[in-house]
């Protein structure tokens, strides 16, 4: 396989040319906020890059945020966590744009993929992804296979209600989704709300957390814990074997997962089950490496 994979984030856009099944070569920017059209452009930009005196490339996966029509490559609904996002045309904008046959499906799907085929997934049956980043995302996945869904919204968790209220609203913009207490920019700003001071963002609450702030742990602590506390219902009402947590919040590591994990364990029924919390193996690759997986269905009839 020789494919492009991207991953379009509410902050940055990250790229890779993948062979058989390891990524070659990256390149990443910012996220535009001035539409779809300025995102699509920076992909293009992105592949572009890839592509230059590389070998040829058969197909484009994308991993993209919001409820994604795998089949017309349409997004349905999106939040304001990428703006303009709603209804953008991605399969058919980017293939004008790069000439390439494109593949689409939600970026968490695209990160549980490779989790599943190469990742911390494999050997787990039932498993529910989440994606801690700029908003929460999720994914189920079943023998190995992602779960779409009819209306491809299977594993969509960042609407959850949460017995609290958040420092930062969901991108839906209510402040009693989990987004609002368990996203990055969530820990961030109830850090900023326990500490005082001028906002920062989340690899500074990392650091300083890191540097002994009890105030950063804390606000980790209790978003990991509510997330936990939310997810423990979907555990047992699908009787998930495993979760499994990446994004860019999953760098912060046990101080995240083990608060998730203990309150897993506390309100999941029966008593005593114990869930496996498992760390994205794939880490930042994931979603780049399952968005080049997305084509493979693509390569098989260009062969």
């Amino acid at each position: 396989m020789t494919a492009i994979g991207v991953d379009i984030g509410g902050t940055k856009i990250a790229a890779g040319l993948v062979v058989d099944g390891a990524i070659v070569r990256r390149t990443r920017r910012a996220t535009p906020r001035l539409g779809s059209a300025a995102i699509f452009d920076a992909v293009a930009g992105a592949v572009a890059e890839l592509r230059a005196d590389g070998p040829p490339v058969t197909a484009l996966g994308i991993g993209a945020p919001g409820i994604v029509d795998p089949v017309t490559g349409t997004v349905r609904s999106a939040t304001d966590t990428v703006p303009g996002w709603h209804g953008a045309e991605v399969r058919a904008e980017l293939a004008r744009r790069t000439g390439l046959p494109v593949a689409v499906d939600n970026d968490v799907r695209a990160m549980a993929l490779a989790e599943c085929r190469l990742g911390a997934a494999r050997g787990h049956d039932l498993v529910l992804h989440v994606s801690v980043g700029t908003g929460v995302g999720g994914a189920f996945s079943r023998g190995g296979v992602p779960v779409r869904g009819e209306r491809a919204t299977a594993g969509e968790i960042a609407h959850l209600l949460v017995p609290t209220r958040g420092a930062k609203p969901c991108g839906c913009g209510r402040d009693d989704h989990l987004e609002a207490v368990a996203s990055g920019p969530a820990i961030a700003a109830a850090y900023t709300a326990l500490a005082g001071g001028e906002p920062v963002e989340l690899p500074e609450v990392e650091r300083r957390m890191r540097a002994g702030d009890d105030r950063a742990r804390q606000a980790v602590t209790a978003a990991g814990a509510l997330l936990g506390r939310v997810l423990s219902g979907l555990v047992t009402a699908l009787d998930l074997d495993a979760v499994v947590v990446g994004g860019g919040a999953a760098r912060l590591g046990a101080a995240l997962l083990d608060p998730v994990a203990r309150a897993l364990d506390a309100e999941t029924r029966p008593p005593q089950r114990r869930t496996p919390v498992l760390p994205a193996l794939l880490q930042r690759d994931g979603p780049v490496l399952g968005a080049a997986l997305l084509t493979t269905a693509i390569e098989g009839e260009h062969r």
